[in-house]
């Protein structure tokens, strides 16, 4: 083969080279943008890197949620975050749990505007969560309201008298664990209750006379924690307005620049993978035609319930 050949023959051999390294550069281009829209899918759990507005769920029984507390606070920390709704549908919680989520949406306002809109409930705990926010939106049906705090515990003295059960104890002090379900409630082990669930109400009445710059007395009903519709709420300054997650974002463009064409994206707490136990979980819910998410969400909240063994903020319609 020739000089000049092998010239024309390494030429070609070179173009087809940088052919390829194009060809791989192009795909790799591709991949990376790929990635980011997938990241910056509602599924991801993380919201995505592009700026967003973030959706934060508080649903079911509200109890002390260490993952979704610092949810929150990962969410206070992301630069690509510009604004945040809480989305509330919840009938209440634990006092504590309520108190957890309030300090910690508060702290995320303070970097970022923070609204909140409520679906159908959004009473007792999950109204001090609400109250958390720079504005709320209700629903003209969503049941809201509910200020106040309950302790509760059941008195079994007279089922183990029946069965021929004592229950015996040594304690350090008259006070020490009452009230207590083994024996009649003494009058000043109710007094000693029923002064730290004042105590705990004056707090959630302060709460809600601070945030909505009212005066509760005035406000029929408030301090017997009497329930409201989203109208009712509105008209008695408990709410600011009747809307969804739209007139939401409407007034965080108007009244806080937020861009109206950022997307809103979900963010949720980090999942685990259960395992074996996670495939039982999945088989059971088959069993009654349910989805697993669907199944383990119902586990939740039974277990929820039967955590509830502090103080109460929590509206339910048989109960109150």
């Amino acid at each position: 083969m020739s000089l000049d050949a092998e010239r024309v023959v390494e030429r070609r051999r070179l173009k087809r080279r940088v052919s390829i390294w194009r060809i791989a550069a192009v795909l790799l281009a591709v991949l990376f943008v790929g990635s980011l829209v997938m990241s910056d899918s509602d599924s991801s759990g993380t919201g995505g890197i592009l700026p967003h507005v973030a959706r934060i769920t508080i649903d079911g029984v509200i109890t002390n949620d260490r993952k979704m507390i610092n949810l929150i606070d990962r969410v206070r920390k992301a630069d690509q975050v510009k604004a945040v709704i809480i989305e509330v549908n919840s009938p209440g919680g634990t006092t504590t749990g309520g108190e957890a989520l309030y300090d910690a949406i508060r702290r995320l306002s303070k970097k970022k505007p923070v609204v909140a809109t409520c679906g159908t409930l959004a009473t007792s705990a999950a109204y001090i969560v609400a109250l958390a926010s720079d504005r709320i939106f209700v629903y003209g049906n969503t049941i809201t309201g509910s200020v106040g705090v309950i302790f509760q515990w059941a008195n079994v003295t007279e089922l183990m008298k029946s069965l021929g059960i004592q229950f015996e104890d040594v304690k350090s002090g008259t006070l020490k664990a009452v009230p207590s379900p083994f024996e009649p409630t003494t009058e000043e082990a109710r007094k000693v209750t029923e002064e730290m669930v004042d105590d705990a109400m004056e707090w959630f009445v302060g709460l809600v006379k601070a945030r909505r710059k009212i005066t509760p007395d005035t406000i029929p009903g408030l301090t017997e924690g009497r329930i409201y519709s989203g109208r009712q709420a509105v008209d008695y300054k408990l709410v600011d307005q009747i809307g969804d997650e739209l007139a939401a974002r409407t007034w965080l463009a108007t009244e806080r620049g937020i861009q109206p064409g950022l997307r809103v994206r979900q963010w949720k707490p980090p999942t685990e993978d259960t395992g074996f136990l996670g495939f039982a979980t999945q088989s059971i819910a088959a069993m009654f035609g349910l989805s697993g998410s669907k199944f383990a969400g119902l586990l939740d909240e039974a277990s929820a319930v039967l955590e509830l063994d502090g103080l109460v903020s929590v509206w339910h319609p048989a109960s109150n």
